[in-house]
């Protein structure tokens, strides 16, 4: 498409599932700026940290801008025809599922139907699985076993409405900010209104919880399945609903009733008195949504988690209704696109059954495809153990990154080394992954890319270009399309635009769709490219004229009924019954607590993985931003003082963090919001960032049986103290070509890099610090060296520029992280200037903002307190002080955890 440059231009985010509208405006000098559309009904103009920084993501630094083979540019023509033919003759000599797709969740709607139309349709094997096996495929498999089809049924305004919300293994407030905040705005016009926080971790979501319920591992189950009980014994059940539009309660009522109050007590962690409370919040407030994310669906009984939530709101009708349903909020921008396509191994496009040979044929004759695959593929975890072991000889990785992301991830990267054939396609030219690549591919990256995305509410957005395609790359669908043209499926793949595809795809869902399907966006199989460029956000199901709206039989419309493409329109399902069921019925799961105990005497601690505020994934794009590295700059691990002090572990040491799968080494962030018994680790940094810090690389490859989905959540472990000799901070100019340190995690700053170091020998330190700054770089270098204290001090300066700051201690160095990384900003004329950062603080009339708490105003900790001391005693009032929290809102729970220890210390 033309990219003007003179309009600010629609789209949308490509973070996490919220889905929220962005405007993204292009400056005469080539410079972007983005802000949150207030027309979009995801966010109404909010942006998390992540969103607000999107225009310092965008740059071409690192960027694969060309193909490659083995290394070796080349073009176009000679890359797709030697994927097409190597693919073409795995096929011949080792039959169909010999080869495998890994995508994404990154990838937009049309790139993923593309992908899986070739796979399932045209190739013939259901090989094709998704990262969103790792954090959704649970939700997937409980809504199918509940509802006969993978439907969400609420809708975001839910959470406004909602006189009860319960946050299930859901770190609202990190990971879906936007979400978090509207919940906090509808709590502040209605105080009425309760939140309860089920978490092993006291989150920063727990800021606007009346109840945390810091739950053991996995014990999810048996909290659900009693509250189910819990719900029979005290008469608080909708016998109605239950008799009109459900089957199997007897059943699963009796499963739930095999734990008493203290078999529940024991089974979660938590005491009586806290199960009660909750149970009759629960019975006694008919507008409730639970929400649940990843630590309920990364489990080994994730499924069951899901169906046990989804259970209780079965029991007592609230599903589908204003303000009150189970809701699942998926952690990637198109996870419900990729579901909608078919994208998981076990799925048809359309959200059609592969194992049902109807769907088979529909499928087939729909896109004339020679033949559809009769089974289901190989999910994320066994698509990796086929690669090891020789079944899989040829993959393709699609916008992902593996070798970080997956369990047991040192055997998934090995699995890649020793595959004959890998190809992968991305935006970056060097990965963890894409390194091990024979066959690299340059993919378009956001702003860039053209297509659509769906969010966890079932709303379809439009995520437009509004940045020429740099070098050669080229977007997913068009890269997947041309080698199936060149594998002999021309006709099939000849779209010219995703216009098209979108089309194909909307035209798919409605073919022979009598309202048995959930999924049907039929009113859209005629766009036309015109139409479709200016497509704005709607929530299917947006049916073709003539096709009911809901489930065959069903008696009225969902509330709110749907429009198509009126952004305002809400659709919920499931308020009137008729599910899609055979018998148009709900199902209740029958369910019993199963013991999800991991630890043992070697392994004593369980391992939580997860994320953090203002880093995405594996870093591949937040880690271009200086602004979100200020907040959390290093892989840390979470650990409870009494667990810190039983192992000999002090605040800020490197620890050894292993399991029976391998070890990383982090931080130690000793902290009470901990689960005592647990340790948590986020998942972000990888070996372009940090030295060992992969952390999936110890997480056991257990699955859920049903969903296929990693138990991420619940790993034995053990935590050891590193025995460093010196521990190291510095600020560079440049990244270093090498980092010769037992530990080492480095990240973007104002002007150049930050790096946080510690080693277990002694070095020739003054070599040291001349590798990092660069050996034959020109400058003057100052020092100062305490041997006896094993103290040691370097500063390079190029002219009046600082290129590099190095200071070394025996304990981890005490020096303002934020007030040295502003030197690198600065100008150092002056002697006295200069002799002050080898001294390693501020000088003369210096500020040292602190740690950096409010990434979106760059406010740190000693600028709040300072604020607080000078009278500013509530979130609201630091806001019109400093404007932190005043953006994202996702700092406000810190900013009032320094309020409240200013008060402490006050009173003291």
């Amino acid at each position: 498409m033309k990219i003007d440059e003179a309009r600010e231009v629609r789209t949308t985010c490509p973070y996490c599932g919220v889905g929220c509208g962005v405007l993204a405006k292009v400056a005469a000098n080539g410079e972007v700026t983005v802000r949150g559309d207030p027309d979009h009904p995801a966010n109404f103009g909010r942006l998390c940290s992540k969103g607000s920084a999107l225009a310092e993501t965008i740059d071409l630094d690192g960027r694969l801008l060309y193909p490659e083979i083995h290394g070796r540019r080349t073009d176009w023509d000679e890359a797709l025809d030697l994927v097409a033919s190597t693919f073409s003759r795995t096929i011949a000599e080792h039959g169909r599922d010999a080869v495998a797709f890994y995508v994404s969740g990154q990838l937009l709607t049309e790139d993923y139907y593309v992908a899986n139309k070739l796979m399932k349709g045209f190739i013939g094997s259901a090989n094709i699985d998704t990262n969103s096996r790792l954090c959704m495929a649970s939700s997937v498999a409980g809504h199918r076993r509940a509802f006969g089809s993978d439907t969400v049924p609420g809708s975001y305004e839910d959470l406004e409405l909602a006189d009860l919300i319960v946050l299930v293994g859901s770190n609202l407030a990190w990971c879906h900010p936007v979400l978090y905040q509207r919940i906090a705005a509808a709590r502040e016009k209605r105080p009425d209104m309760k939140v309860v926080l089920v978490d092993p971790r006291r989150t920063m979501t727990a800021d606007i919880a009346d109840m945390h319920l810091a739950i053991a591992p996995d014990g999810d189950v048996a909290l659900f399945t009693g509250l189910l009980a819990y719900l029979g014994q005290h008469n608080a059940l909708d016998r109605t609903y239950i008799t009109a539009h459900t089957t199997g309660f007897g059943q699963a009522l009796f499963a739930a009733s095999a734990l008493d109050l203290a078999g529940i007590a024991a089974a979660t962690g938590l005491g009586e008195d806290e199960l009660v409370r909750f149970y009759s919040l629960f019975a006694a407030t008919a507008n409730t949504v639970t929400v649940y994310s990843q630590g309920v669906n990364q489990s080994s009984s994730g499924t069951d988690k899901v169906n046990a939530i989804i259970n209780c709101h079965l029991a007592t009708g609230r599903i589908g209704k204003p303000g009150a349903g189970p809701f699942s909020v998926t952690g990637q921008p198109n996870a419900m696109g990729g579901r909608e396509v078919g994208g998981l191994a076990n799925m048809l496009a359309a959200h059609m059954e592969i194992e049902n040979p109807e769907h088979r044929d529909r499928v087939q004759r729909f896109w004339s495809a020679p033949a559809v695959a009769e089974k289901p593929g190989l999910k994320a975890v066994e698509m990796f153990q086929a690669v090891a072991d020789g079944r899989i000889k040829a993959l393709w990785i699609m916008a992902t990154n593996p070798v970080d992301s997956m369990p047991d991830a040192d055997a998934v990267e090995a699995a890649i080394k020793a595959c004959p054939f890998v190809v992968v396609s991305d935006v970056l030219a060097k990965t963890d992954t894409v390194r091990h690549a024979h066959v690299r591919l340059p993919a378009a990256a956001w702003g860039e890319k053209d297509g659509s995305v769906t969010n966890s509410e079932r709303r379809i957005s439009r995520q437009r270009a509004f940045l020429a395609t740099p070098g050669e790359a080229r977007a997913d669908w068009w890269i997947v399309a041309e080698v199936a043209k060149r594998m002999g499926f021309d006709e099939a793949f000849s779209h010219p635009s995703p216009a098209e595809i979108f089309a194909e795809h909307a035209a798919l869902s409605a073919f022979e769709n009598d309202g048995a399907r959930d999924f049907d966006i039929g009113a859209y199989a005629g766009v036309d490219a015109e139409t479709y460029e200016e497509l704005a956000p709607f929530q299917w199901p947006a049916p073709s004229q003539g096709t009911p709206l809901w489930p065959a039989g069903q008696a009225g419309r969902p509330e709110g009924g749907v429009q198509a493409g009126h952004s305002s329109a809400s659709t919920r399902f499931f308020a009137n019954g008729n599910f899609y069921t055979p018998d148009g019925k709900a199902r209740f799961i029958p369910i019993r607590p199963v013991p999800q105990t991991r630890t043992n005497e070697k392994f004593p601690l369980v391992l939580n993985t997860g994320r953090v505020r203002d880093h995405w994934h594996t870093m591949t794009r937040t880690g271009k931003s200086q602004r979100l590295s200020q907040h959390l700059a290093e892989p840390f691990a979470e650990i409870h003082p009494a667990d810190a002090q039983h192992f000999g572990i002090g605040d800020a040491d490197i620890v050894r963090v292993s399991t029976e799968h391998g070890e990383v080494l982090l931080r130690a962030l000793v902290t009470a919001r901990q689960r005592p018994g647990s340790v948590f680790v986020p998942m972000h940094w990888t070996d372009q960032f940090s030295a060992r810090a992969r952390v999936d690389a110890l997480v056991a490859p257990i699955t859920d049986p049903i969903s296929g989905q990693p138990a991420s959540k619940n790993v034995a472990a053990r935590v050891e103290r590193f025995a460093a000799v010196a521990f190291g901070f510095a600020v560079l100019a440049e990244r270093p070509a090498s980092i010769d340190a037992d530990y080492w995690s480095l990240a973007r700053c104002a002007a150049g890099w930050r790096l946080e170091i510690a080693l277990e020998a002694d070095r020739d330190w003054p070599g040291f610090a001349a590798s990092l700054f660069g050996a034959d770089a020109p400058g003057e270098t100052l020092a100062y060296h305490d041997v006896a204290g094993g103290h040691y001090r370097f500063a390079r300066f190029a002219g009046s520029r600082l290129t590099g700051a190095l200071y070394l201690a025996p304990r981890p160095v005490a020096v303002s992280r934020g007030w040295a990384v502003e030197q690198l900003s600065a100008d150092h004329a002056d002697r006295r200037g200069r002799l002050a950062i080898v001294a390693g603080r501020p000088g003369g009339n210096s500020v040292d903002r602190g740690a950096i708490v409010c990434s979106c105003f760059g406010v740190g900790a000693n600028q709040i307190a300072e604020a607080v001391r000078g009278g500013c005693v509530s979130v609201e009032a630091i806001g019109a002080s400093l404007h932190a929290g005043t953006n994202c809102g996702s700092c406000r729970a810190e900013i009032r955890t320094i309020i409240e220890a200013r008060r402490l210390h006050a009173a003291e």
